[in-house]
């Protein structure tokens, strides 16, 4: 195995510099203004304000070259490491514009990078070539209300050929950033193959234009009470939605493939935004502590504050550390080999950033839980990480499947 360097990179360092800068500087600072004009006539569509604020931001990065991060090793982007993506990454979670603004957001980096990987000449330059460019937005549709979905081979939504068409009749859930009026495009994980078919072989993925006749937007689902308009969380029905075979990717029965292709660097992205929001947390927690003063004192110096501290700072160090490994592990190329740390850090970096955004909380008092600080949203969506792309209990088997595995012959 070559040696591991998680530091940062010569290369990366000026890239990491304005990176910073942009956030803390131009983009950060908008955060509440443009979440705040949510509420403004129509919840599903952009104000003329929020799309002045976007495109412009947009506009900066790209001009500045700082665009497009994910795509690691690729002549479409930086042509950056998985480990230098990571520190990237990391900023971008401090800010609620941050991913979109330098066009780093999910669910359209694991969209990307199943076109680039998976897709054909004609849907790289329908919808790879634009979303690319941050002129549409994409969804990922693959959990059901009816099944349990953390099982993916339990996915049933049908899909069958119809000469020169693919007929989906079912209903998916969870669609993230479908309700964003920019959404033009799906991609479906569907089921092809009948119960004799290998369980991982009955699952195929689909392209779907989201103007599709037949696609009805059952209802925005909710987040601790919250939409998330205009980008949403969509429960989706099909009946009879028509799509020509040429959307199929790769092939029937290639489903898992794609579906693992995808999530791994989907779900370690989540892992390095929640790093930069545990930073955050305990950034907004240390000011607020010396800052307020009861019984006489600051709050840093009341309780077992000294100890809260420093635990946060422990655990993001420990965090860190073990995302950046996972991040490395991925670069070399080997997927089964970086899955499990991909597993861990799964688990481990969104529990410990909402253990630190709880005590931001606990030391802001009732103003934590307002909408005066970015704390309240921010657990809301931590608390969400933990079942998104997989609940704590699936990637603890995977890991624990691991470790069995290095004594045992046999499949546990």
């Amino acid at each position: 195995m070559p040696s591991m360097d998680l530091g940062m990179s010569e290369r990366l360092k000026p890239i990491h510099a304005s990176v910073v800068e942009m956030i803390r500087d131009e983009i950060a600072p908008l955060d509440a203004e443009f979440l705040a004009e949510v509420d403004t006539g129509d919840r599903w569509t952009f104000t003329e304000r929020q799309s002045e604020i976007l495109e412009t931001l947009k506009s900066r990065a790209r001009e500045r070259g700082l665009w497009n991060f994910f795509l690691t090793g690729t002549p479409d982007g930086p042509g950056l490491t998985t480990v230098e993506y990571a520190y990237l990454a990391e900023e971008m979670g401090k800010s609620h514009l941050a991913p979109e603004v330098f066009n780093c957001n999910a669910p359209d980096t694991g969209n990307m990078e199943v076109f680039a990987r998976y897709g054909t000449a004609q849907m790289k330059e329908t919808w790879l070539r634009p979303l690319l460019a941050g002129e549409i937005r994409s969804a990922y549709l693959m959990t059901e209300p009816d099944v349990a979905s953390s099982d993916a081979t339990n996915i049933s939504m049908s899909c069958e050929r119809d000469g020169d068409t693919y007929v989906l009749n079912g209903e998916k859930w969870w669609a993230t950033g479908a309700g964003d009026p920019r959404c033009a495009v799906y991609i479906v994980m569907v089921k092809t193959g009948d119960d004799t078919a290998p369980r991982h072989q009955r699952h195929s993925m689909i392209v779907v234009p989201a103007d599709t006749p037949g696609i009805e937007k059952i209802r925005p689902l909710q987040v601790y009470g919250h939409d998330d308009a205009p980008h949403g969380h969509m429960h989706i029905g099909f009946r009879d939605v028509r799509v020509p075979v040429s959307g199929m990717l790769v092939g029937e029965g290639r489903g898992f493939e794609i579906a693992q292709g995808r999530l791994g660097p989907g779900r370690i992205h989540h892992c390095m935004r929640s790093i930069g929001m545990a930073e955050k947390a305990l950034e907004l927690l240390c000011r607020r502590s010396l800052a307020r003063e009861a019984f006489g004192k600051p709050l840093a110096k009341l309780g077992e504050n000294h100890d809260i501290i420093a635990r946060a700072r422990m655990d993001i160090e420990q965090a860190r550390l073990l995302c950046l490994k996972a991040a490395w592990m991925m670069d070399q190329g080997d997927a089964r080999a970086a899955a499990p740390w991909i597993s861990m850090i799964k688990v481990e970096a969104p529990r410990m950033a909402l253990e630190v955004t709880d005590q931001a909380i606990q030391m802001f008092g009732a103003q934590g839980v307002s909408q005066d600080t970015p704390l309240a949203r921010q657990w809301t969506a931590l608390r969400t990480l933990r079942l998104a792309d997989g609940p704590d209990a699936v990637h603890r088997r995977q890991v624990a499947r691991s470790e069995l595995g290095k004594h045992t012959q046999q499949r546990v």
